[in-house]
């Protein structure tokens, strides 16, 4: 009997390749008809990099990413606050990656197809309801296009990853309403540009308030890289925010000014989001924490579990080690609903920390840091924040996230690659 997986996104595709990976037989169900390499970029940390590399994909997630060198954090006149190594320059044995989300997506897509065969990935279905007996389930499953029943799956374990407007979530918790916004929305695009810094160099300018990332998630030619980059920008408790949507198109008009004097020696900002291949408007959004994810044999996994502002670059990762532990858990017990215990015993406090963190600008609170002692700008960071400040901020967020390097380097493998096939219901 297999395990059935709705949501064919990095979590959910990451864990149908592990589940293989232990010899236990997948079901996915994907409510897009036909896959499509959609979003911008992303960041995977070492601790997700690790899984990916143990799950055989070193080399796809290598010849589609930047490895990341450093991680700057710029005020708002573009001045250096705070610069450290990421990734294997930082003492990692893994190194970060900064990928194009939709790259990243095909990829293990493909790997899935590749693995597993076409069959195990049922496109255009999603999961209406579900029933349990004893020792299995019984999806309901719905065609995306008609809304009309188009038969039912059976399966020892159901995982939802269907991201932050998971249906099954909302069955769950059908009063929660609409994902919560924080007051920030973000302008992302891509552009062909000149390197800047290292060339491999993740940066963060700004105030919560107004704020610009950037990075590279291609490596350069001739001098140019393509350039993913966030402009935020915040608004009043009352402003009329857009559903959350990667694909929305974005209007110029309605940030590029208030980046427009954002010309530094190290990056022209405006001319950057002059040139974009295109924009795309989204709200930061996520949602409260969850008493629970269990409910006999079904869980919620990555996003349908635990969306979080996209601070801190975690968000992919956190997904990642969703299905890792998940296939620990059922390695180890089983596919029993005790492994979805154990798995939300491990992740879910974890994951709505970071949650939380996240709310309060995570390890980019230095920024309002800087501004507050310091609006008109400074001399030396010194004068403002100490080393010793600067150096706990950055640190204190890696353990909270689980990527702190000495943690991460010793502890062993999550899944084994010698544990035995499962059997059903074992």
């Amino acid at each position: 009997m297999a395990v059935l997986i709705s949501g064919a996104g990095i979590g959910g595709l990451s864990l149908a390749l592990s589940l293989h990976q232990i010899g236990v037989p997948v079901q996915v169900f994907e409510s897009v008809q036909a896959l499509q390499p959609l979003g911008v970029g992303i960041n995977l940390q070492p601790h997700a990099v690790r899984e990916l590399f143990e799950l055989g994909l070193a080399n796809e997630l290598a010849a589609i990413g930047v490895r990341t060198a450093e991680v700057s954090y710029f005020s708002k006149h573009g001045k250096l606050i705070w610069s450290e190594p990421r990734g294997l320059a930082a003492g990692y044995n893994w190194p970060q990656f900064s990928v194009h989300r939709g790259k990243l997506q095909m990829l293990l897509y493909q790997a899935v197809l590749d693995r597993l065969g076409r069959e195990a990935v049922h496109s255009g279905t999603t999961v209406g309801t579900w029933d349990e007996t004893q020792n299995k389930l019984i999806l309901q499953l719905v065609d995306t296009a008609s809304e009309e029943p188009c038969g039912t799956a059976e399966g020892a374990l159901f995982i939802a990853a269907d991201g932050i407007h998971s249906t099954s979530r909302a069955q769950l918790y059908p009063h929660e309403g609409r994902p919560r916004w924080g007051g920030t929305v973000m302008w992302r695009g891509v552009t062909s540009a000149p390197s800047f810094l290292t060339g491999r160099t993740m940066a963060m300018s700004g105030i919560k308030a107004k704020k610009f990332v950037c990075y590279p998630i291609t490596d350069s030619s001739n001098g140019q890289a393509l350039i993913n980059w966030i402009a935020d920008l915040s608004f009043p408790a009352d402003y009329l925010w857009n559903r959350e949507d990667w694909n929305r198109r974005g209007k110029l008009e309605d940030f590029l000014q208030e980046f427009a004097d954002w010309h530094f020696d190290w990056l022209d900002i405006p001319d950057l989001i002059r040139n974009a291949e295109n924009v795309f408007e989204y709200p930061m959004v996520d949602r409260d924490p969850l008493p629970q994810w269990t409910h006999g044999r079904m869980t919620l996994l990555g996003d349908a579990a635990h969306p979080m502002y996209p601070i801190g670059s975690n968000g992919a990762s956190q997904a990642v080690l969703d299905a890792r532990i998940l296939t620990r858990e059922i390695a180890e017990k089983g596919m029993v609903p005790e492994a979805l215990e154990a798995y939300e015993a491990d992740r879910r406090s974890a994951t709505s920390k970071i949650v939380l963190a996240n709310r309060a600008d995570g390890p980019d609170k230095v920024l309002d840091v800087v501004e507050e002692r310091a609006p008109e700008g400074f001399a030396t960071i010194e004068d403002i924040l100490s080393h010793k400040e600067l150096e706990q901020t950055a640190q204190a967020y890696k353990q909270l996230a689980g990527f702190d390097v000495e943690s991460l380097n010793a502890r062993p493998s999550i899944v084994r690659n010698g544990y035995p096939c499962i059997e059903d219901g074992a």
